[in-house]
């Protein structure tokens, strides 16, 4: 069986990004080497890292095929407070079924949603 520790987002604005990650997960990087271009974050059970990343060029180009989804018990709030600090709302809070969705995006575009945790 496969276990999910961590993503990695690649990027050629890393001081953005990690800026900006700070300010959504509230904290300065658990894990930091400027060297190698990597900063990470413990995000509950999971791991967030940004990477410095010569490939990478622009926004993405499909912000949609793959998102981060992070649990939140407030997603109005949330939505609030990232946007706030430069996310860009793609879908306002919605309410799905028994719960609440949100969907942003970060500095390069990537999309990722803010939703209360399943049953």
């Amino acid at each position: 069986m496969l276990n999910l520790s961590s993503i990695m987002i690649g990027t050629k604005q890393p001081g953005e990004m990690t800026g900006f990650y700070e300010k959504v997960f509230g904290k300065p990087a658990d894990m930091v080497d400027e060297e190698n271009g990597f900063w990470g974050w413990q995000v509950g059970g999971g791991f967030v890292g940004i990477l410095n990343h010569s490939e990478m060029d622009g926004r993405t180009k499909d912000p949609g095929r793959m998102m981060l989804n992070f649990e939140t018990t407030q997603v109005k709030e949330e939505c609030e407070r990232i946007k706030s600090i430069g996310g860009t709302v793609i879908h306002e809070p919605y309410q799905m079924g028994q719960g609440w969705i949100a969907t942003l995006a970060d500095p390069d575009g990537n999309y990722f949603q803010l939703m209360n945790p399943m049953e």
